[in-house]
């Protein structure tokens, strides 16, 4: 059965509407969608249930709306879902989960909050998450460079999901790379702008590279250094959240409970990395009329797909497809056609799925499909679908 995770933003719920739902609950159980911004909102209004003594159960799914039927004795919050007593959607889900989380005196964590909202594409202090950024100030030092949650940059820019350049995915050629700019052991100012520059370099370079690369590029840059937190910078927190919410949700769900999950997190978001830039890199390609195709064997599609038509796509749409998953998304928030009585890319995915007994859910801008076919029968359906 396809399901869509879509709804309208003047539909989702306030902060006060959250807190009054959670605040005389017997037990919560929070089902998140699997992505960055929605594990951090889960896991704040779980730390908060713990502080104000709510037993609690935090899952993640693709399919969240499929796991919100709620049982006589428990309140039920979806997160980047429909259904539930309560659905967390619109703006980023961890600033609507911080504002309620504070009505019930939870001491929400603001530097989780604001990596959630990056990992949703918002830049820190936009998009009514201005308080988070205040409220985190002490915690966070803006400098030169680029965003990474390890101190090793080799590592760090290799397996980065924020950028995609052609040294992406293999560490050894970015060592390369920073040798022979000739970094000094302990990195000041000039040396992170040298750094910055380099990946400025690589990632809009190639002639492959599109325009939007360069504004992508602007994300990653001049991070959020962070002091005693688990990962280097704001940015670089905000992409293992993200992937490790795909990767390995169990251990994404530990890292957003504030259990020390650092080491597995790091594993899953470098394995992550590796797999998506790798479709990037060596996949099949296909231009369409709006739409623009990498097929493979096997990847992190969701991943895949945002990097595709962050940096590659020369059409409004990219897509990632395999023998039994599929994800799009629409490139500078353009989507589908006016005549195609769609609204969103998630209804797309529905619709193709649909046709192959799948299910799909998706967004105005993204959408997902689990399927039982090859990557032929599902493109032909999504771009009918289109």
């Amino acid at each position: 059965m396809a399901t869509s995770g879509r709804t309208a933003s003047e539909d989702a719920p306030s902060a006060t509407d959250v807190a009054a739902t959670l605040r005389d609950s017997d037990f919560v159980r929070i089902v998140a969608y699997a992505d960055g911004d929605a594990l951090a909102a889960s896991g704040i209004l779980a730390r908060t249930c713990a502080t104000i003594g709510i037993p609690f159960q935090v899952s993640a799914t693709r399919f969240p709306t499929q796991h919100a039927e709620s049982g006589d004795d428990e309140v039920v919050v979806t997160v980047g879902g429909m259904g539930g007593d309560v659905a967390l959607t619109g703006r980023p889900a961890s600033v609507t989960a911080f504002e309620a989380a504070d009505e019930l005196g939870g001491d929400p964590d603001s530097v989780l909050g604001l990596a959630g909202t990056v990992a949703a594409g918002t830049t820190p202090g936009a998009n009514e998450s201005a308080r988070l950024l205040e409220a985190a100030s002490d915690r966070l030092t803006r400098r030169p460079g680029v965003a990474t949650p390890t101190e090793d940059l080799a590592d760090g820019l290799a397996h980065s999901t924020l950028i995609h350049a052609g040294f992406s995915g293999n560490p050894g050629t970015v060592q390369a790379e920073l040798a022979e700019i000739g970094l000094p052991v302990e990195l000041d100012d000039d040396a992170h702008r040298r750094v910055a520059s380099l990946v400025a370099l690589s990632a809009t370079g190639p002639e492959s590279a599109t325009q939007r690369a360069g504004e992508m590029v602007e994300r990653a840059v001049h991070p959020y250094e962070l002091v005693d937190e688990p990962f280097a910078t704001l940015g670089g927190y905000a992409d293992v959240l993200d992937a490790v919410a795909h990767e390995q949700s169990g251990t994404g769900v530990a890292l957003a409970l504030g259990h020390d999950a650092r080491a597995p997190a790091l594993d899953a978001w470098r394995n992550h990395a590796e797999k998506a830039h790798a479709v990037l890199h060596e996949a099949t390609t296909g231009r369409y009329d709006g739409l623009f195709v990498a097929r493979t064997d096997d990847a992190p599609v969701e991943t895949a797909a945002r990097l595709l038509g962050d940096f590659r796509s020369p059409e409004p749409i990219a897509l990632v497809v395999t023998d039994d998953e599929a994800a799009a998304v629409a490139v500078d928030g353009r989507g589908l056609k006016p005549d195609s009585g769609l609204s969103a890319i998630g209804d797309a995915m529905v619709a193709a799925a649909d046709t192959l007994n799948g299910t799909g859910t998706g967004s105005a801008r993204r959408g997902y499909a689990r399927f039982d076919a090859d990557a032929k029968e599902f493109l032909s359906a999504f771009r009918e679908a289109l």
